[in-house]
């Protein structure tokens, strides 16, 4: 499955795009806190804390918002009304980071990922006109028992007992097109609070791909959704702000040593943790159907 290729510029480009996206996001953030629209008091240890573990999770490719949003919830620590643009606000820069970490670093296809990241982005934002209102608790349901069974196929695959994976770093023809389909409804999907981290790692895993490529289409695509969304929440003022800062600030930390130690396992440590991860959001998607939790109103953290 030999992609085919691109001058490297086209990866510059695309991190160039996304610091672009950071700097209105950072400099729209920062005219909301001057205007106290919230008020952004200290930030707290605690949800400090909270997003070293959390965004540090994301990093491995388990994702943050539904931890969070648990922990949010159990403590009370932020209003529900409050936690989507919360989470987006208080993610988007660390999420840019680990996009920075993974595209700059790990080998991909500069053709795939020049396709893939505009094409989930796009989802991302149709997704938050269109997807959010088709009803949650149906899709949570389909997506948990398909990412069961597909962690039943990787887990296969990685004990070597049926053929599948790939060392892969991009995708050609009828399965590039394949693949961009499936990032632009995974984009989609998280308008339903539905990260798109497992799924992807698994879809594109067993059509071929090195599990560790995945890492760059999926952070990027998350590094451009999340701070389109959090522009909106800053220039609404529906965040916390002492709590957003407190996850950015613990965040960045957490990003920056989890990156490093996913870049630094071997290939086949990545294969189980993509096993892993699979079956914890496979669990969670469960869980949360079977709660019936009310979808989130506006298009959440992506992962």
């Amino acid at each position: 499955m030999d992609a085919p290729s691109l001058p490297i510029n086209s990866i510059t480009v695309l991190l160039a795009g996304i610091f672009a996206i950071i700097v209105v996001f950072v400099a729209t953030w920062w005219q909301s806190a001057r205007a106290g629209r919230p008020v952004h008091g200290r930030p707290g240890l605690v949800p400090s804390l909270v997003g070293f573990v959390t965004l540090g999770f994301d990093t491995l490719g388990i994702g943050n918002y539904a931890p969070t949003t648990a922990i949010f919830k159990l403590t009370k620590m932020v209003r529900d009304e409050l936690i989507p643009g919360t989470l987006n606000v208080g993610s988007s820069v660390p999420v840019a980071i680990e996009a920075f970490a993974f595209m700059a670093a790990i080998a991909v296809d500069p053709v795939t990922i020049a396709l893939l990241v505009p094409i989930g982005t796009l989802g991302g934002w149709f997704g938050g006109q269109v997807v959010s209102r088709l009803p949650r608790q149906p899709i949570q349901i389909g997506m948990g028992l398909a990412l069961l069974v597909g962690a039943v196929f990787m887990l296969l695959t990685t004990l070597k007992l049926i053929p599948g994976g790939g060392e892969a770093i991009g995708f050609s023809g009828a399965t590039l097109v394949l693949a961009a389909l499936v990032n632009f409804a995974l984009g989609g999907l998280n308008a339903l609070g539905i990260g798109s981290y497992a799924p992807s790692l698994l879809i594109f895993s067993l059509l071929g791909m090195n599990p560790r490529a995945a890492f760059p289409i999926m952070m990027g695509s998350a590094a451009c959704m999340l701070p389109a969304s959090g522009i909106r929440f800053a220039r609404s003022g529906r965040y916390d702000g002492s709590v957003a800062l407190a996850l950015t600030i613990g965040g960045i930390p957490g990003v920056l040593i989890a990156a490093f130690i996913v870049k630094s396992l071997p290939l086949e440590t990545i294969r189980w943790l993509v096993v892993v991860v699979v079956l914890y959001a496979a669990l969670s998607m469960l869980n949360a159907a079977r709660t019936k939790e009310p979808a989130p109103s506006d298009t959440p953290a992506a992962a």
